[in-house]
């Protein structure tokens, strides 16, 4: 019996994502969160790096890097290529008192870039990113969906 490629069921999750309505309210499970107009997905989540010299971390980022470039290739083939949204733009914009919209805030405080793609039907992106809450914390691969055009920066 071969093991499932973690990439093919990053896929498979990401398609699952896409078809799941919004809910009314701001939701939260252990595979991600979820509010009007948004949803996130943890795709993968390494283990956390309490005790690491930079080794395992190295590791999983390359694994985690692996896993997004093949998502990415993917998903370029269904929709072309993708947007790159400046995360860290819409982080400290927020210093300034300019909020950002969800998941946008979200995806903001754990990773500086998002790969989006703007969906055929017009009034929705999927976004992917790889981020890091803090240096100790697992690297996770996030999947997102929201609702509206890309908006790569703020302002």
């Amino acid at each position: 019996m071969t093991t499932p490629d973690p990439c093919d069921q990053c896929l498979s999750m990401v398609d699952e994502l896409l078809t799941r309505p919004f809910p009314a309210t701001a939701t939260a499970d252990a595979t991600g969160h979820a509010g009007p107009g948004h949803r996130v997905r943890y795709l993968r989540v390494s283990q956390d790096f309490w005790d690491d010299d930079g080794q395992e971390w190295d590791r999983a980022h390359a694994e985690l890097e692996a896993c997004l470039d093949d998502l990415s290739r993917t998903l370029s083939a269904r929709w072309g290529d993708p947007l790159t949204v400046d995360l860290w733009a819409w982080l400290t914009a927020g210093f300034d008192g300019e909020r950002a919209p969800e998941p946008l805030e979200y995806l903001s405080q754990h990773a500086v870039s998002m790969r989006a793609w703007p969906l055929p039907e017009g009034d929705h992106w999927l976004g992917l990113a790889l981020g890091q809450a803090d240096k100790e914390l697992p690297l996770v691969l996030y999947a997102a969906v929201g609702t509206g055009p890309v908006r790569r920066t703020p302002g």
